[in-house]
């Protein structure tokens, strides 16, 4: 099996660090033109928390003239969660959708998390499902504890799956031929994850509720990136609409055959 990765041009954002670089690093080893994009040390320099970070960074792509994947990696973070992580990455993937269109094998993927299995306040995923980014945020500053442990990014990750399960289907994507899934990682040896190592308890803790039987605890960005490859290459055929959880059997412990009832 084979992804045939050489000669596509990938755009990759969140490629300066984590499983962005991780990513970006394979794809060039392996014949493909990058267009990373980050806050820094990145080809597009783009905030995408802000709609004018968003919309450069599609005018940038643009520019460029031919996109064979976009891989929405970008996220984490302190700040902003929700705001990059659900209608940063919605905005990229819908930015991109029609120049995606001109390829002859287009592929898009999202990075999730497994917080997107943490309970989430069905108000502000509908904000966000509806695309309405001021009632989302304001419903979550006036009311932080409706994010749970998870805050803002738990949320943002949950509506993400739900808003890719909606829309790969549809005409617009799968009937123009663009492949487009999540890839929902466990946790993984990144900057953006560096406060659970700094702290035993929270290391412990988080290692508790959030077990990775397979390749243990952390995962390693290498391994995520296979998997973005893979479903962002032409070797791609039949994969679309899926929540993909590359977690060391994280979900799986925690759910079990709940969806199989």
């Amino acid at each position: 099996m084979t992804d045939e990765t050489a000669g596509r041009t990938y755009v990759v954002t969140g490629s300066a660090s984590g499983i962005g670089a991780a990513t970006a690093a394979m794809l060039r080893e392996r014949g493909a033109e990058v267009i990373g994009c980050d806050l820094d040390d990145a080809e597009i320099h783009a905030d995408l928390s802000t709609p004018d970070g968003r919309r450069a960074l599609v005018e940038h792509v643009n520019a460029h003239g031919r996109v064979d994947a976009v891989l929405a990696v970008a996220g984490g973070g302190r700040t902003g969660l929700l705001e990059t992580n659900y209608f940063g990455a919605v905005a990229t993937l819908e930015g991109l959708r029609p120049l995606l269109a001109r390829s002859r094998a287009p592929r898009a993927v999202v990075v999730s998390s497994t917080s997107s299995l943490a309970p989430a306040d069905e108000r502000v995923v509908r904000a966000c499902l509806d695309g309405d980014e001021v009632a989302a945020v304001a419903l979550l500053d006036a009311e932080p504890a409706i994010g749970g442990v998870t805050g803002g990014y738990g949320i943002a990750k949950r509506a993400l799956n739900r808003w890719v399960r909606r829309t790969a289907p549809t005409p617009e994507w799968a009937g123009a031929g663009i492949a487009l899934n999540v890839v929902a990682p466990g946790v993984v040896d990144t900057p953006a994850a560096a406060y659970i190592f700094a702290d035993e308890d929270i290391r412990a803790a988080v290692e508790a509720s959030s077990p990775q039987p397979f390749g243990g605890f952390p995962g390693r960005p290498e391994w995520i990136g296979e998997l973005i490859c893979w479903l962002g290459g032409a070797g791609n055929r039949f994969v679309t609409g899926q929540v993909i959880f590359a977690d060391g059997g994280a979900e799986a412990a925690l759910l079990g055959d709940l969806h199989w009832r």
